[in-house]
Formats: C-alpha cells, sequence, structure tokens
C-alpha cells in the first residue's frame, strides 16, 4: 500500500523542526503517528523487517487528535507535545499495551499505572506509540543468547546493512528504533552497557543517567544498585530535552532524593558548540586485547575523535589509568540483587497471572520449551539458587567492593588525579566501572568502520555531571556531524 505523506515528512527530523512544523499548522501530531506507524508497518515489520518495535498503542491517533486540539485550543505545553515515542517493555503503561520484558509468561500482563516515568512523559505532551523489543530479562535469561532477542517478540537486527552486525544490548530495541526512524524518541533501561551499548551500534545518542535521576518506580527490575532507564535520541538537543522531561523527585522510590538539588529541567541550558573549548578531557584506551580484537574497536576512528577534541579546543590528556579498570570484578550483586528485585515484582502480580516467582517462570518456560527456550534459561537457573534476603557476605562484601572500587579508587580518583572534566572512552568500555559506581555517560556517534559497523565514543563523569557531559558530546557532534541514517 502506498501513502502520499506531506513533503515535510522525511528522515532525522529533529524536536524543533517537528514543533515549528505543528506551530505554524503545516502538520499534525496525528499526521506524524501515521507517517510512523507507516515506517513501522513497511520496513520494521515487512520489507526489511527489523522487528524493533513489539507492540503499538492502540490509542495513539487519538491521543495525537487529543494534544493537536489542546494545541489549537491553549498553545503547546512544551517541546515534546505531540511528540511521538517508544518504550522499552520493560517500562509499565497504564493502557491497552503488555509490559512483558520479553517474555512468554508475562505477554498478557496489563500494567494498573504508568511507571513515574510515563506519567512525566504524558505531562509533557508526549504520544506513548508503542513498545519495543529488548533482550529477554535485560539478558538475564541465557549466556547463549543473542542481544535483541526475545521470546516473545524474536530477533532485532541492526539497520546499518549487515543484519548479522551486532544489535547490542539489552535496549535495542529502543535503539534501533529510533536509528530506524520508527520514533523521534525512545526510553531504554539500563544496567551495565544496556543503553550504552546499542546507541553505539546503532549510530544514535544514549544517555545512561546517574541512578536515582530517574524513578525506577514502574520499571520491571534487574538490581536495585545499577538500574536506570535513559534517552535515545538522534542527536544530542532531543536526547537532552527528553531527559529533562524524565527527571524528577519520586516518593516511591528513595533514590531520586538524592536528586534534589543536581538535576535539571532543562538540559538544553548546557547545549554549546564551544563547550570543549578549555575542557580537561582524559583519554582512556587502556583496553584488553580482546576488546581491541574484538571487531568493536577502531583505532583510526578513536584518534580521528581524539583530534576533534583537540581542535574544538579541549585540553587532552592521553592515556589516562584507571587504578581499578581492569580488576576482576565480582557479579554478587547482580546475581543477588536479580533474584531479589525479579522475585519481588513476580510475586506482586495479579492472581491470574501464570507465574509470581522465578521459580514459577522457569518452570513455565519449560512447559512450552519450544517456544520459549530457544536459547535456554541458565542464566536464569543460577539465580534461581540464590537468597533473596540480600544478607550473605559474598553479596554485602560485593556491594561495598563495587562502590569503593567504582567511585573512589575508579571514576573519582582519575577525575581528580588527572584534574578532569570528564573521561572519554572508546566505543563503550567505561560501561562497568561506570554502572557499579551509578555514574552517568553519554554515548555520540563517531564514524563507520570499513564494513559499516557504526562507530562511537562515551563521554563519562561523576555524579549528576550529565549537563558537563551533554555540553562535551553537543560540542564534539556538531563539529564532526557524524551520523548518517541507515539505508533501507
Amino acid at each position: 500500500m502506498e501513502i502520499n505523506f506531506k513533503s515535510f515528512f522525511r528522515e532525522e527530523l529533529s524536536i524543533d523542526q517537528i514543533q515549528e512544523a505543528m506551530d505554524s499548522g503545516e502538520i499534525t501530531s496525528k499526521e506524524l503517528v501515521m507517517y510512523y506507524l507507516y515506517r513501522i508497518a513497511n520496513i520494521d515489520q515487512s520489507g526489511p523487517k527489523i522487528n524493533s518495535i513489539l507492540e503499538i498503542n492502540s490509542e495513539a491517533i487519538f491521543i495525537a487528535e487529543a494534544l493537536d486540539n489542546e494545541r489549537n485550543l491553549k498553545g503547546s505545553r512544551g517541546p515534546l507535545h505531540g511528540i511521538p515515542i517508544v518504550l522499552k517493555d520493560n517500562i509499565e503503561t497504564n493502557d491497552s499495551m503488555h509490559t512483558s520484558a520479553g517474555t512468554l509468561a508475562l505477554e498478557n500482563h496489563l500494567a494498573c499505572q504508568d511507571a513515574f516515568l510515563v506519567k512525566k512523559l504524558r505531562e509533557a505532551g508526549a504520544v506513548i506509540l508503542g513498545k519495543t523489543n529488548m533482550t529477554e530479562l535485560a539478558n538475564g535469561m541465557s549466556s547463549d543468547m543473542w542481544a535483541g532477542y526475545s521470546a516473545r517478540g524474536g530477533q532485532t537486527l541492526n539497520p546499518y546493512g549487515d543484519p548479522t552486525l551486532f544489535v547490542g544490548g539489552s535496549s535495542s530495541g529502543s535503539a534501533v528504533a529510533v536509528a530506524s526512524n520508527f520514533s523521534v524518541l525512545s526510553v531504554g533501561t539500563e544496567t551495565d552497557a544496556s543503553i550504552l551499548s546499542p546507541a553505539i551500534q546503532n549510530s544514535v545518542v544514549g544517555i545512561k543517567p546517574t541512578v536515582g535521576l530517574i524513578s525506577r518506580n514502574g520499571i520491571i527490575p534487574f538490581t536495585y544498585s545499577q538500574d536506570t532507564a535513559g534517552p535515545f535520541a538522534r542527536t544530542v538537543k532531543d536526547a537532552a530535552i527528553l531527559l529533562g522531561a524524565l527527571v524528577g523527585k519520586d516518593d516511591n522510590d528513595i533514590a531520586t532524593s538524592k536528586s534534589e538539588g543536581n538535576l535539571q529541567q532543562n538540559y538544553t541550558n548546557d547545549l554549546d558548540t564551544k563547550g570543549l573549548n578549555n575542557a580537561k578531557i582524559g583519554i582512556f584506551n587502556d583496553a584488553s586485547k580482546d576488546y581491541h580484537d574484538s571487531g568493536e574497536y577502531d583505532a583510526q576512528l578513536f584518534r580521528n575523535a581524539i583530534q576533534a577534541l583537540i581542535e574544538q579546543g579541549a585540553m587532552i590528556i592521553e592515556n589516562i589509568k584507571i587504578p581499578s579498570f581492569h580488576r576482576e570484578w565480582k557479579w554478587d550483586v547482580t546475581l543477588c540483587e536479580l533474584k531479589h528485585s525479579l522475585d519481588n515484582y513476580l510475586s506482586k502480580l495479579p492472581s491470574h497471572m501464570p507465574v509470581h516467582s522465578i521459580s514459577e517462570l522457569i518452570q513455565f518456560n519449560q512447559n512450552i520449551g519450544e517456544k520459549a527456550l530457544k536459547y535456554g534459561q541458565d542464566k536464569l537457573e543460577r539465580r534461581e539458587s540464590y537468597s533473596n534476603t540480600l544478607r550473605n557476605s559474598e553479596y554485602l562484601n560485593a556491594k561495598l567492593e563495587d562502590l569503593y572500587f567504582s567511585q573512589e579508587q575508579g571514576i573519582d580518583y582519575v577525575l581528580k588525579k588527572y584534574d578532569l572534566d570528564a573521561i572519554v572512552f572508546p566505543s563503550y568500555i567505561g560501561s562497568t566501572i561506570s554502572a557499579k559506581a551509578g555514574y552517568p555517560s553519554i554515548v555520540v556517534p563517531a564514524g563507520y568502520m570499513d564494513n559499516g559497523r557504526p562507530f562511537g565514543i562515551t563521554f563519562a563523569g561523576t555524579a549528576f555531571s550529565e549537563g558537563d557531559l551533554i555540553k562535551f558530546a553537543f560540542a564534539f557532534e556538531q563539529a564532526t556531524k557524524h551520523r548518517i541514517a541507515p539505508n533501507f
């Protein structure tokens, strides 16, 4: 089926361009939603079959029409008024869409309320367009499972030509949907690399904020210590706009209490094309040989990125050393906290749901093995044996070590030692130390390898340094303009 859309509709539209067109009457939010639904139908669900969208909001067009009417009667609420956004499938919405974390056991789960961040988006005037596919249970199912695969949604593909390219996990669908122009914006979640990795692999901007900047309330949990939601966008400015709409203190999430006085409602105030001038940036490239040989690293592209930083006036300190970077990190925190948090979440599901514990989830999957267990569930089975009291010494000591070695002997140590404003990592190799610290990172595209695979760099800093990181990433983006839309 061929539909003739207005000439305005094209790939890579920014929030500013869309808002200007809606304010002038050139387009409506309804038309914008229809445009993205058309692309989802003909590129995501057929044709190339990218498979990033798991479910569509049945009310999306009606919501857009209501927001169009409100704009005409009262004016715009702000930059997200009428803007379509898709959400990772572990974020609860109180509508006709399900929240399943990619599992078949929860494919009929209808949340009784919006996640706190979803309430914020609706208040800002966003149109929740749909849910995105994800690595099942945020990569908590199987050690053999491909990134971007879930039993409920199947395999999400990388839109950059070669379908065998790594798509990144576990917020893969959220990154791919934005990269492929199936939505203006998306929201993912991260425990370790789940925003940064797919942003790199799909040549989009991804922000993993400080833990506690965005409420975790209404998100199917993986850990207590490291989980956070964060934005995906095609530009730093659009990501900054979305971040400002997501942040806020939530009385039902104690982690957000520390954000009072540390958050901004408008991160676009930090956008500065000269933001790198006189910034002190440490370059970390002390990665393992395995990483350099992994296919994710490109020495020339990283050198080009460093040169761009220098040309923008940054004071570069190369080959910085992070004392704890190569330590053998323990994983007791994520293993124990998944058992505790997921069991608690499942136990509160309505009585008609088929599972209310991890042990019941394991049995449910075994009963429909052909559908549910393409890659097995060895990770889930290992976690099922862990205590759910969070009191054993291995867990407690690992939690303390994570904080000490990621903060005092990690990010904060190196920032102080070299007097830095931020650290730049190639790709997302700094994800683990930043995740264990609960500190922010932002990924920005930095070119393409000879085989077409996207490459990017990560700006990382200390707690609540999002404003500075956005400033540096924006200056880099505007100076280089690396991003190219995938060619379908």
